[in-house]
């Protein structure tokens, strides 16, 4: 035999070779591929299941915030109104305090101002030496 048919018959064995491989590297690509697809329905599937079941459980909570909330605004209402309440009553006490005894009155007052000014005084001058 001589080299050039030899080389000749050594050509269409390696083609057919090459052809092979790519044939099966082409099989391997559409199986990852279809492997790959069909993790990500799976995937996809369990996201719409954990989607489903997650929906009951934050309407629950939303219910149970929004119950929560309504609570604390009537709580703060309530208090609110007490508050008004008592400052009224107070106010009421302190107007008949003041007409039942006039001079004490204006007593408690000169003497409450003339403390909260030398409040005022004694804060003002230790702030002057720092």
């Amino acid at each position: 035999m001589d080299t050039d048919t030899t080389f000749k018959s050594t050509v269409p064995a390696a083609s057919n070779m090459v052809d092979k491989a790519a044939e099966n590297a082409s099989g391997a690509i559409r199986s990852t591929q279809n492997a790959t697809n069909a993790a990500f329905d799976r995937l996809g599937d369990k996201v719409d299941s954990v989607r489903e079941q997650a929906a009951p459980i934050l309407d629950r909570l939303s219910q149970q915030a929004e119950a929560i909330t309504r609570r604390s605004i009537d709580a703060v209402r309530d208090s609110s109104a007490q508050l008004r309440e008592k400052a009224a009553q107070l106010s009421d006490t302190t107007v008949a305090l003041i007409r039942d005894e006039p001079l004490k009155s204006v007593l408690i007052a000169a003497a409450s101002g003339a403390a909260l000014m030398a409040l005022v005084v004694l804060a003002s001058r230790s702030g002057n030496r720092d």
